[in-house]
């Protein structure tokens, strides 16, 4: 019988939230200069204050009180619909708080978010103990927290993995769905659990998170896509559409070789398989090299795999990788590198974007260029390392049987 370890806890849970929470206000604070919805004079790439939330309660329409799919959009240039169903509502509920106010709908957001910043700050506190504060504390968070809706998303699947830990697998199954029904990211870590439960020759777990995670995303979505079929198909066909963004390999790839500018469908198959293929070959790896490792920490491939091959790389994307990073990639400098670059990516990106619309001058766009091949490149060296890697993540196929203020247990190398 092996020995447990267990996670330190040299940091309270009060020092966690009051680091999440200065983080998320700093990032409002940063935000604060666009809050009431003047872009005239280009401040959102001068400041670096542009947040999706401010012009979304116009493009979206929801001023007037719309309701996101039932009621139809007026005909207008901007996309509408264009996010999944609870997202959409999560934006609705603040319309109605807000008005027509763009300030009080983005600070309503921000509170919002912070919630849920605060849920994934208690998640990584009980799973990883001191190294929530890798979450609370990073740039990444203050830069992006309020920029879209995602930490919704976040929290939903890292909540997941705290309820898979005390073996509640119909929760974990829900709160999948429910952040599938959010954004995208949350339906990856249907795998990872999935896997563990077969790892674990519990079958049972892996069936029972699976059906409750497609039953609750079916259940959510079901009534919208019976009474409104077409709007709510528009994130469905608004993604499939939509092409390269600028930080994507994708459109990098297109301007300068011009082979690569690719049809949209090629370019959405492609990155479907280019997905698939890395990041079997580099679960295949890991299993070769450590055969025991959890299958739960398969998580970070496909994240890493998936941000690096997709045809779009939001800057919000980020967020996603930061619980991974506080539980499955233990090196401290794999984790600066990523945050430096990202910081880099985002300060880049929207000078370029002022340069783009013609409101301030950049001097050139490989300045862009270059700091997204270096987040690529620190990307590709955190997939390796993983692989690489003999310190092993924490364990969530134990059973959750501790003392209430007793930290969950690692398995030792």
């Amino acid at each position: 019988m092996r020995r447990v370890k267990h996670v330190h806890r040299a940091v309270s849970l009060a020092i966690v939230l009051a680091c999440v929470s200065g983080t998320m206000v700093a990032g409002a604070a940063l935000k604060s200069p666009c809050a009431g919805g003047s872009y005239g004079d280009g401040r959102q790439y001068r400041l670096l204050c542009y947040s999706d939330i401010v012009p979304l309660l116009g493009t979206e329409q929801l001023a007037d009180g719309r309701l996101p799919f039932f009621d139809r959009c007026e005909v207008s240039d901007n996309n509408c619909d264009e996010y999944p169903v609870l997202t959409m509502y999560l934006m609705r509920a603040a319309a109605w708080i807000s008005g027509n106010d763009y300030a009080t709908f983005f600070y309503t957001n921000a509170v919002v978010l912070l919630g849920f910043a605060a849920i994934i700050a208690v998640c990584l506190w009980l799973l990883a103990g001191s190294r929530a504060l890798w979450f609370a504390l990073a740039p990444t968070l203050l830069i992006y927290g309020t920029i879209n809706w995602d930490l919704a998303a976040v929290a939903c699947a890292t909540a997941a993995l705290v309820a898979w830990a005390k073996r509640r697998d119909g929760w974990a199954g829900v709160l999948i769905g429910l952040g599938a029904a959010t954004k995208f990211y949350p339906a990856l870590v249907l795998v990872p659990l999935f896997l563990q439960g077969l790892q674990d020759r519990e079958p049972d777990r892996s069936v029972r998170v699976l059906w409750w995670s497609a039953g609750t995303w079916v259940a959510v979505n079901l009534p919208f896509a019976i009474a409104a079929p077409d709007s709510w198909w528009e994130f469905f066909s608004f993604n499939a559409g939509r092409t390269p963004d600028f930080d994507s390999v994708w459109y990098i790839a297109c301007r300068h070789v011009a082979a690569t500018c690719i049809s949209i469908d090629n370019v959405n198959f492609l990155a479907l398989a280019g997905f698939l293929l890395s990041a079997f070959i580099a679960i295949y790896v890991k299993g070769r090299r450590d055969p025991s490792f959890p299958r739960w920490a398969t998580g970070v491939p496909l994240l890493i795999c998936f941000l690096l091959t997709n045809k779009v790389y939001s800057p919000q994307y980020s967020l996603w990788l930061l619980p991974w990073f506080a539980l499955t990639m233990p090196r401290l400098g794999r984790f600066i590198s990523f945050e430096v670059a990202d910081v880099a990516v985002f300060v880049t990106r929207f000078w370029f974007f002022g340069t783009y619309t013609g409101v301030m001058e950049f001097p050139q766009q490989w300045w862009f260029e270059l700091a997204i091949g270096i987040r690529i490149a620190i990307l590709v060296w955190c997939l390796v390392g993983w692989v690489r890697d003999e310190i092993p993540p924490l364990s969530l196929a134990r059973t959750w049987q501790r003392a209430p203020d007793a930290p969950l247990p690692l398995v030792p190398v």
